[in-house]
Formats: structure tokens, sequence, C-alpha cells
């Protein structure tokens, strides 16, 4: 697959969930010899995405071929409402006929963090096909954006932005006083596809400031977003008209 970015804008948000799941549909047709390893996200937007998939796209998906993960997660037990697991067992996972035992939490209230880090990495490794930099490479992750520009939980200037060893890990927010579990960038960045999801007005500033004429493509400064640039993969940023305003005034994109 080559790899680079592709810039998607669409006049409403409808758009943005179809191509997504368009994405889905056309990765388990390709990919008949196997399961289609997918990574989920919390938010608005990803719920928008996943109550189409369960209500208007249900019968184009074969779910019994997907082995499904989470990109991040808070340090809540999977009831709690702030939980992504919950946000996508409600509006998708509870819906579509896929086996539970393909469908892989992310342990964030664990006892033990560390057996926690290590027992999803072992998970990950274990069923996610290996890709072109020997990492374990998902056929799809699904990403949201902050409007600080962080993605999954990678926040600006927190400790798991510069962990290079992992694939996944444990990351102190203070601006939030939270602690989350997130995938890093080795794993991000070794994906066959990465979408971006990314919705209305507020999130214009921040599309800008990473798709920007004036955006630095290189430095200690960029958006945590911007650093999800796979090495054979692409990265998709799906963006509705809203959301695309600053980058499509500067000429960018018709």
């Amino acid at each position: 697959m080559p790899s680079g970015t592709c810039i998607r804008i669409f006049p409403t948000p409808d758009g943005v969930v179809q191509h997504a799941a368009r994405t889905l549909r056309d990765a388990c047709s390709a990919h008949r010899e196997r399961r289609v390893c997918i990574a989920l996200s919390g938010g608005s937007t990803p719920a928008r995405l996943y109550r189409f998939l369960a209500e208007d796209f249900r019968r184009e998906i074969p779910w019994e071929r997907l082995e499904v993960f989470f990109g991040d997660e808070r340090c809540v037990p999977p009831e709690h409402p702030d939980s992504n697991y919950r946000l996508a067992h409600v509006e998708l996972l509870s819906r579509v006929p896929i086996p539970e035992a393909q469908v892989h939490r992310m342990p964030a209230d664990a006892a033990d963090p560390a057996a926690g880090v290590d027992d999803y990495e072992d998970l990950i490794a274990r069923l996610v096909p290996t890709g072109p930099l020997g990492e374990p490479s998902f056929d799809i992750v699904w990403l949201g954006l902050g409007e600080d520009g962080h993605t999954a939980s990678l926040f600006p200037g927190t400790a798991a932005l510069d962990v290079g060893d992992r694939l996944v890990a444990f990351n102190e927010v203070p601006q939030l006083d939270a602690r989350r579990m997130t995938f890093t960038y080795p794993l991000l960045n070794a994906g066959a596809v990465v979408q971006f999801l990314v919705l209305g007005g507020q999130k214009a500033p921040v599309v800008t400031r990473i798709l920007g004429p004036t955006a630095r493509k290189s430095g200690a400064d960029l958006a945590p977003a911007a650093r999800v640039r796979p090495a054979y993969g692409r990265v998709e940023w799906l963006l509705d008209r809203e959301a695309s305003a600053g980058i499509t005034e500067q000429g960018l994109l018709a």
C-alpha cells in the first residue's frame, strides 16, 4: 500500500462517517484470508460512525472476521460513562454479531498498570499481523483530534510522546489530572490505514495548524497528531466542510 497523507473534505459529517465505513468494508474484501484488525477511538465523532455502522451499514461488514482493539482508554471500569469501551459497546459492539472473544478491551483499570500494558502488547503482537517495519500493523486505526492537537491519549507535553520502545504506554496527563493508556507512535505509525475523523468548526484552527501551508513538518513543537505519519501505510484526514475551513480558504484544497 502506498505511503502518504490524503486529505478528504466532505460537505457534511455524514460523508466522513460513510467514507470510514467503506474503508472497513474494503479492508474486509481485501483480506478474505484472515481477520481484519481495527483500533477504535472514543469521542462524539467516532460515536456517529459507530451508529452508522450498526444501523445503516450492518449488512456490509462480515463482523465475525474482525479483531477489535482500542487506541486509548481512560483509567475507569468498562461500565463507566467515560469509558471508550463503553461508548463503542453501546453504539456498535452490542448491536452487531461480532464474537465477544474478538473484542479486546484495553485494561486501563488494571490493578497492576505495568502488567496491563504488557498483556495488551502481548495480545496485539499475537493477533495483529506484522507489517514492513516489523511491528504489528493494524489494517485500520480510527483516531479523533482534540482542540489542543492531541490524538489517542497522546497529549501535548506528556511523557508518552517520547516513548519509542513500547507499543502501548500509560500516560500521565497533568492538564486533565488524569492517567490514560494509549497506543504509542511506533504502533500508530506501523498502521496500514490511519484515519482521523474530524468534524466541526471548533476543530478548524487545529486542523489549519497541522495541515495548513505554514504547518511545521518537523520539530518538538509539532501537535501530537501531526506526528502520526506511517512509513509504509497512509494517513487519511477525513474532514467535514466546517473543520476544513482554514485550509480551504488558504487554497490548499478545492
